[in-house]
């Protein structure tokens, strides 16, 4: 039976998880689509970056971000001089955190969903005297809708399970920052392992039906009768 703080847990994470995957739909497809169509030499090394957050250990990351929200690091010093304040230790920090930490979950997919659509499409759409933009939001986002639920599924899905990032930036706060993840940290710290099996038990149901959805909702994906 989930209790109070694990259900104001859930509704945070699933929060954290809608506004990332919205922000990140708005940052990566332009960035998705520069590194499958450049020929650029910089397709390389920012591809590297973008996908940087797969091997890098979250805490090295929380902790970069930490220096960089905090009132020295840059990010800090924009946030106070325009009266925001310090990013740390609150929502929207852990939202920026999580933006980082799950951009690769977004950019691939698309990225790999744009580069198999090839340059025919785009180039016969040009001699019907599409400009580029009109292109892109009428042959290219259709022909890459499948990359789009993909990575924004697993983007959503991702940033639901995060953990160290999450810690390091958002600390412990119950309703502000303290998600899904951290609250079964909490309950097994405090022994309380009937409440921690009781939502380790809801996240691991949630990404089992995210992959079995997947798995199924894939174009070409083999059903039986």
């Amino acid at each position: 039976m989930l209790d109070h703080e694990a259900l104001q847990a859930i509704w945070l994470t699933l929060k954290l998880s809608a506004v990332v995957t919205l922000i990140l739909l708005a940052i990566g497809t332009p960035v998705a689509w520069w590194l499958a169509q450049s020929a650029s030499r910089w397709t390389v090394p920012i591809g590297a970056i973008v996908a940087l957050p797969l091997v890098l250990p979250p805490s090295v990351l929380g902790f970069y971000l930490l220096l960089a929200m905090g009132p020295n690091g840059p990010l800090g010093q924009l946030t106070e001089s325009l009266g925001l304040g310090l990013l740390p230790f609150t929502f929207w920090g852990l939202v920026i955190a999580s933006v980082f930490y799950s951009l690769p979950f977004m950019v691939q997919p698309l990225q790999t969903a744009f580069e198999s659509i090839g340059r025919r499409p785009l180039e016969v759409a040009a001699t019907l005297r599409a400009s580029p933009l009109d292109a892109f939001f009428t042959v290219a986002v259709p022909m890459a809708l499948p990359g789009f639920v993909t990575a924004s599924v697993m983007t959503f899905a991702h940033t639901v399970g995060e953990f160290g990032v999450v810690l390091m930036i958002g600390g412990n706060l119950a309703g502000q920052t303290r998600v899904a993840s951290v609250q079964i940290y909490d309950y097994v710290e405090a022994m309380q392992y009937a409440q921690a099996h009781s939502l380790s038990a809801v996240m691991l149901a949630f990404s089992f039906v995210v992959l079995m959805a997947l798995h199924l909702w894939r174009p070409g994906a083999k059903r039986e009768a």
